[in-house]
């Protein structure tokens, strides 16, 4: 495999977000690209000894002015439908190919069973169809997103 192929394929995952890839060629030969993944650093409380927490001294504090009378804004509604999930990591596509139409849009009527999305894991794309008849809500991810397991891919109602 040229080091052209293997730029291909570099970019592809760092488009995609993969860390790790697997490509086997028709002749046989395989490469297995990984990349480290960057990880964001999370600050960590450390408690703190109680014959320690004893000796530091606590910081005066003004009292705050009181604050004007609010109303609380009321919780927000529970997103109406049924959630369609994710099967599985891969790639959303909303159309059979790129330059089609999709396969639903919100407003669209569907039938159970009917295919609603693909998503592209493993080079081998996998229909995601509607479990009950209903009304597409809402789209949750665009065209070509990478989805986690279980996540929203739509609501139907």
């Amino acid at each position: 495999m040229d080091s052209k192929r293997l730029a291909e394929i570099a970019d592809v995952m760092e488009d995609r977000g993969l860390t790790r890839v697997r490509v086997e060629e028709p002749d046989g030969t395989a490469v297995e690209l990984e990349r480290a993944s960057v990880a964001q650093p999370v600050a960590v409380p450390i408690p703190m000894p109680s014959a320690m927490a004893a000796q530091v001294a606590a910081p005066t504090v003004a009292p705050a002015a009181p604050e004007p009378a609010t109303q609380t804004p009321a919780a927000a509604p529970e997103p109406k439908g049924t959630e369609v999930t994710a099967p599985m990591v891969g790639v959303f596509y909303a159309a059979p190919a790129p330059g089609d139409e999709p396969f639903v849009r919100v407003g669209s009527k569907v039938k159970a069973g009917e295919t609603l999305c693909i998503i592209e894991a493993m080079k081998v794309l996998n229909e995601v169809t509607a479990e009950a008849d209903g009304e597409v809500l809402e789209i949750c991810v665009a065209d070509g997103d990478l989805v986690e397991f279980g996540s929203c891919l739509m609501r139907i109602g």
